[in-house]
């Protein structure tokens, strides 16, 4: 393990998500009591303390000017952002510590600050899976992936919402002190050292907006009220009384998808409601419209990259049903 100083600034300001901070902080300093040397300094922009989301007050250590050239810069998001635009002070803030940094890291909607200052621009990232859409809109240049529990492009790492940013430290101590170093720091925190899948597993179902047009809006009431129904191409058609050709038009343009794709999505969100409320992966299959449990963990293996069994074992509910 080397055991050169690596110093860490964390740029705080006001309505800062706690555990964006306090999460990535936490394991760096546990990772100091197995032999590391992290520094860990929060800075905000002019050197006054903020007050975190929750209403906290956070003593910070300096301002941004101040502080030395960091080894890591760590922009945590918060609220705040994207609700608001970035203002100017922050983005500057956040520009001269990044052009001092050996390295770049966001958390959540840190994403943003980030991308104010260009630093996304032409780079692979990701944000919370509720606000990626609106990272793509402001920062078209960016490759935002927004399933990804965090992504690195060169020097510059972004990571998804809240604990995603434990994700993200942990990955910058093993690049820094090994896999060993990184495993006992999860375990002492008590996390995982690497999440299977990506953040879509934590995402409700059905978040989308509604389709705009009345034809599509009925193909998700049509398969939500009945998930084993046929819905071909022809028959979904027939139903909403337009042309195949209109009807694949529409999900064309509008969805971006095709009709079976999009109603065997239906389903894949039923089946994980399902799920969650500790249904069976057979049953859920069943219920959900899928011909078998096959080909249901083929969607999920798709989707997230685990299996039915092992989403339902960190997100089913205590409540049980009897499978029939």
């Amino acid at each position: 393990m080397s055991s050169r100083t690596h110093r860490v600034a964390i740029l705080v300001h006001d309505g800062v998500k706690l555990l964006d901070v306090a999460g990535p902080a936490e394991v760096f300093g546990e990772a100091n009591l197995l032999g590391a040397d992290y520094r860990i300094t929060l800075v905000s922009t002019t050197g006054a303390d903020v007050t975190s989301s929750i209403g906290m007050r956070i003593a910070v250590d300096g301002s941004a000017a101040e502080e030395p050239d960091p080894d890591t810069f760590l922009m945590p998001g918060g609220d705040v952002h994207p609700r608001t635009p970035v203002t100017r002070d922050l983005a500057e803030a956040a520009g001269d510590l990044a052009g001092r940094a050996g390295r770049i890291a966001s958390v959540c909607s840190g994403a943003f600050v980030l991308g104010a200052t260009g630093l996304l621009d032409g780079k692979r990232a990701t944000t919370h899976w509720k606000i990626a859409g609106e990272l793509v809109a402001r920062h078209p240049k960016a490759h935002v992936e927004p399933d990804a529990i965090y992504v690195r492009d060169g020097s510059t790492y972004t990571s998804a919402g809240v604990t995603a940013g434990i994700d993200l430290a942990l990955a910058l101590v093993e690049e820094d002190h090994g896999p060993d170093v990184s495993r006992e720091v999860a375990r002492s925190l008590v996390v995982y050292l690497q999440r299977a899948g990506g953040q879509s597993q934590f995402s409700a179902p059905l978040q989308g907006p509604p389709p705009r047009s009345p034809a599509l809006r009925s193909v998700v009431d049509l398969v939500t009220a009945d998930p084993g129904g046929n819905y071909s191409l022809a028959e979904l058609a027939g139903r909403l009384n337009v042309s195949t050709r209109h009807l694949t038009r529409l999900f064309r343009e509008e969805l971006g998808t095709t009709p079976a794709r999009y109603v065997e999505s239906i389903r894949f969100d039923i089946a994980k409601s399902l799920l969650d409320q500790g249904y069976t992966a057979t049953r859920a299959a069943s219920m959900a419209g899928f011909p078998s449990y096959e080909s249901l963990r083929r969607v999920f293996a798709r989707e997230l990259a685990i299996s039915p069994a092992a989403y339902q074992r960190r997100f089913a509910t205590a409540r049980r049903e009897q499978a029939e």
